[in-house]
């Protein structure tokens, strides 16, 4: 169901080179209190068929009459001639451009590929700045290939013209749908039949249903089996336009017969198209024997088709408004909104909407409340993009879309239901190693650290930084470590995560805690007189640090008289030699050895005084 609708236009307004036999297709369509007319004049002095001029006129006028009432919504020019094109013409002194060009070819029996074109612009603002009044074409520089190339001439089919289309909004109308086609397509001798089938159109009520036409090169004087039908039926507009005869060089807005080998005819259609109809097909047929036998035709090119029907269907389109991903996550937050803009009917509540990445459904909403014509209503969505699908992704939203590109609201166009937004995850950075911090052995593995000092030697600060004890603790900025200076580790080894901020991201570094056994440091003295003071041989870093440590202390004399380990601490009492066992050492110097028993130590030697 669902189509992108801006394929449509890409291929219209993609540049400015002719494009060849350019189907009739859907060009622009406008819903609401719409109409249109259309004013234009030939550059042909006279027919070409039976004449024998070659060259074209350098100017044709024609006059514009809006009703006051009648509120400009968009004017384009068009003009066509035979050869490959001029892009560029006047309009009342004003350059106009081609928006884009379109070429058809006839393979002429005589003369071999004979080539036409037809160009068109938006002249709107053109419109708007002059009014009414009488509007001149000129300059359209084709009778250098008229003259040069004299196939045309022989062949008769050196024509050229132009045309204005005004869609026009008044209050008084009822709610139209105007569907403008165009492309550049030709019946001839060669072909003898065209069809084209007109889609995206909705036949609510047939009431003062019209079609028009904008075609070149048809001939008065050739009526050979020429008919114009819709739907099966052959149409016509007498006196102007018959049967057997519909592109004959009229303009129905002017009721003139000698637009010669243009055609600007509007017909009614009541009773050739269906209410609940959308799409009308459209055929054109020439070729038959004259009054001699000899079979004859003429030769027409079909440049645009408008209908104008009653309507009241809304036209719901959406736009991705912003989108929101968070570093290390898989969650988008999109902000949407829907519109009910080229419409002719309220937009209802709950009209479904649905939200892809390629071929998966990712999430689905709907919409709140009903949109009124030209209003719209904002809203978000939390999508959630899985995995295998990332990190770079193309999310589609697509309104009236249960989910299966399914749609439950009839709209006055199918075509222009998606939107869509790139999307660049921002997945979890790789973690930067920092050099480990080793801290003194203070017993059992436990050591007091200064996190900052893992930033020396990096290009860190210790600004937007936190320090944390886990990666999912710093993803989801939790339990952020508040002891930074004085920080006690609570395993052997302890890794410690950096989270700095970093727009639109953030960085993640990790560090090792580390201790080593630190040499211990041994007092020169104690007093074991029981007043809390300094009453033990307090070596500092040696207890609980060296577990397997041996302590000996000797008298002046050279006499053991205490052996300790790490469960036995010295206060001065005598546990060795044959007398004073249990008794407090005198006053003195005693000498110590101290046995590590770690490979990375000597034993240490020294002295101390005990006092009392």
């Amino acid at each position: 169901m669902k189509k992108i609708f801006y394929i449509c236009c890409f291929l219209l307004f993609g540049s400015h080179i002719a494009l060849s036999a350019q189907a009739i297709t859907l060009f622009e369509q406008f819903n609401g209190q719409y109409d249109y007319l259309a004013i234009g004049n030939t550059l042909n002095p006279a027919e070409n068929n039976g004449s024998n001029f070659c060259a074209l006129l350098e100017s044709s006028t024609a006059e514009l009459n809006l009703n006051p009432d009648n509120a400009l919504v968009k004017a384009y020019l068009y003009w066509a001639g035979s050869g490959p094109g001029d892009a560029s013409v006047s309009l009342n002194g004003n350059t106009v451009t081609a928006d884009d060009s379109y070429t058809v070819t006839y393979n002429s029996p005589t003369f071999g590929d004979m080539l036409y074109f037809s160009s068109y612009a938006d002249i709107t603002e053109i419109i708007n700045t002059n009014g009414n009044g009488l509007y001149e074409f000129s300059d359209l520089d084709i009778n250098t290939v008229l003259l040069t190339d004299i196939g045309y001439c022989a062949n008769r089919t050196n024509f050229g013209g132009w045309s204005i289309y005004i869609i026009y909004e008044d209050a008084s109308l009822p709610l139209n749908q105007i569907s403008l086609f165009q492309g550049l397509e030709i019946i001839n001798r060669n072909v003898q039949n065209l069809d084209i089938t007109l889609s995206n159109i909705n036949v609510l009520d047939n009431n003062n249903a019209k079609i028009g036409f904008l075609a070149w090169e048809g001939d008065n004087a050739l009526n050979f089996g020429e008919s114009l039908s819709i739907n099966n039926n052959i149409i016509s507009n007498p006196p102007l336009n018959f049967a057997d005869n519909a592109f004959n060089g009229t303009n129905t807005f002017t009721n003139s017969n000698v637009f010669y080998n243009a055609d600007l005819d509007v017909y009614n259609i009541e009773n050739n198209i269906n209410i609940g109809d959308n799409s009308a097909s459209i055929r054109l047929t020439t070729g038959g024997l004259d009054e001699n036998g000899v079979f004859q035709a003429d030769l027409i090119i079909i440049n645009n088709i408008i209908t104008v029907l009653n309507s009241r269907l809304p036209d719901a389109t959406i736009s991705i408004d912003s989108t929101t991903v968070f570093c290390g996550g898989d969650n988008v937050e999109l902000d949407y909104t829907v519109f009910n803009l080229n419409s002719t009917e309220t937009l209802p509540a709950n009209t479904p909407i649905a939200f892809y990445v390629g071929d998966t459904l990712v999430g689905q909403s709907h919409t709140l409340n009903p949109i009124d014509i030209g209003s719209s209503e904002t809203n978000s969505i939390s999508l959630t993009i899985p995995e295998e699908l990332g990190p770079n992704v193309t999310v589609v939203a697509s309104v009236d879309d249960t989910g299966a590109m399914v749609g439950i609201v009839d709209e006055t166009n199918e075509d222009n239901n998606l939107n869509a937004a790139d999307i660049e995850l921002l997945v979890i950075p790789d973690v930067i190693i920092l050099p480990g911090l080793i801290g003194c052995n203070e017993g059992f593995g436990i050591s007091t650290y200064n996190l900052y000092d893992a930033l020396i030697d990096s290009d860190l600060s210790e600004e937007n930084i936190s320090f944390f004890q886990s990666l999912e603790d710093l993803e989801t900025e939790t339990n952020a470590i508040l002891n930074i200076e004085n920080y006690v580790n609570s395993e052997v080894p302890q890794t410690i995560y950096i989270r700095r901020e970093s727009a639109p991201c953030y960085a993640i570094f990790q560090f090792e805690l580390l201790f080593d056994n630190c040499p211990p440091t041994i007092p020169q003295g104690f007093s074991p007189n029981d007043d809390n003071t300094n009453d033990w041989f307090n070596i500092r870093g040696l207890y609980d640090i060296f577990i397997e440590h041996r302590l000996r202390i000797y008298n002046r004399y050279g006499t053991l008289v205490f052996e300790g380990n790490n469960n036995k601490a010295w206060y001065g009492e005598i546990n060795r030699g044959v007398t004073g066992v249990g008794n407090i050492v005198p006053v003195g110097t005693y000498y110590y050895i101290l046995e590590l028993n770690d490979s990375d130590y000597r034993p240490m030697v020294g002295w101390v005084y005990v006092n009392y």
